[in-house]
């Protein structure tokens, strides 16, 4: 059954509790009880909490809706046709010029998976299609401005985050290119979230990608501020005065958290503990590995492509981080 056929089958059978009622009845909830839940942070700890995660939440919030919105005109307003006529017919200079148009297309990692099979089905290289996967939701604008504004005394963090996650993803299309086998990869024969028009494909896509990535956003927030108040510092300072151990333990935060691309920097700002290099190593795995990609990646192309490519981007992806972050940082 296609997205279509469920969307109609939803409405026909008529109403039905879904995320966007469940976030509605959630901030009712906050609003009735804010005095009894005002008075649960009387602690300083929790106050300090609060604080960091209202901060996070604030100043990621409008990228996380302007990185959303254009990322559902994209998928609905851009045929993918384009694709297949802007692309070199060499598939190893295909590779590069799909990584470098992540900078111009907008997109989710929630997003590109889907694009990324829709580009394979209508005749897109793979090892293309995968280059445009890692990159476009690494290296669009709105990520990039978003790393600008949360690292403001560290301008750049922006560049360098654009460089290694570029040649992250160029490295893998290639790596792809050379080893990559036909029998590992299932390609999707639809698309993602499509609607009966130009526009319900547009709120469909917009809706879905706002609301996963928004309850993400909030459990990064979360996490980040518990790192800051509950885990003692001294904790904090032994993971982060190992200049390799504090990347690698970065990169696998990264993988656990699952935070939305345009939003994950203002987390990354808040570990301050951390190195530059170990902050940019989350900043380069987290668009391109996470639980969630990683599940996406099976459900779209099948586990025996996820089980091979998703190790060996985040080993390409710390690398990559450590080798730039000594070089510009």
């Amino acid at each position: 059954m296609s997205s279509t056929d469920t969307s109609s089958s939803t409405k026909s059978g008529g109403w039905r509790f879904g995320p966007l009622e469940a976030l509605t009845v959630g901030l009712i909830a906050l609003l009735i009880g804010q005095r009894w839940i005002s008075g649960l942070f009387e602690s300083p700890a929790l106050q300090a909490g609060a604080t960091i995660f209202v901060s996070i939440v604030v100043q990621a919030m409008p990228f996380l809706v302007l990185g959303v919105v254009l990322s559902a005109a994209i998928a609905a307003f851009v045929p993918t046709s384009f694709w297949t006529r802007a692309l070199p017919k060499r598939e190893s200079l295909a590779v590069p010029v799909a990584g470098v148009a992540g900078v111009v297309l907008p997109g989710c990692e929630c997003a590109s998976v889907p694009v990324a099979g829709s580009l394979m089905s209508r005749g897109v290289a793979p090892a293309a299609a995968l280059a445009f996967l890692l990159s476009a939701p690494a290296i669009n604008p709105v990520v990039l401005v978003s790393t600008w504004v949360a690292f403001p005394g560290n301008p750049m963090m922006a560049v360098a985050r654009f460089v290694a996650s570029l040649i992250t993803s160029v490295i893998m299309g290639w790596l792809w290119m050379r080893f990559g086998r036909t029998e590992w990869l299932r390609i999707p024969s639809r698309d993602h979230l499509t609607g009966r028009s130009s526009w319900e494909t547009f709120r469909l896509t917009a809706t879905h990608d706002f609301l996963h990535a928004g309850g993400f956003l909030v459990i990064g927030g979360l996490t980040a501020a518990v790192l800051n108040v509950a885990v003692p510092p001294s904790v904090i300072d032994s993971l982060a005065g190992h200049a390799l151990f504090s990347v690698l333990v970065l990169a696998l935060l990264a993988v656990v958290l699952c935070i939305c691309s345009e939003a994950d920097a203002f987390v990354a700002a808040s570990l301050s503990q951390f190195s530059l290099t170990a902050r940019l190593a989350f900043l380069v795995v987290g668009p391109m590995v996470d639980i969630k990609l990683v599940a996406l990646q099976a459900g779209v192309f099948g586990r025996r492509f996820a089980s091979r490519f998703a190790p060996a981007t985040f080993v390409v992806a710390v690398i990559v981080s450590i080798v730039v972050g000594w070089w510009l940082l």
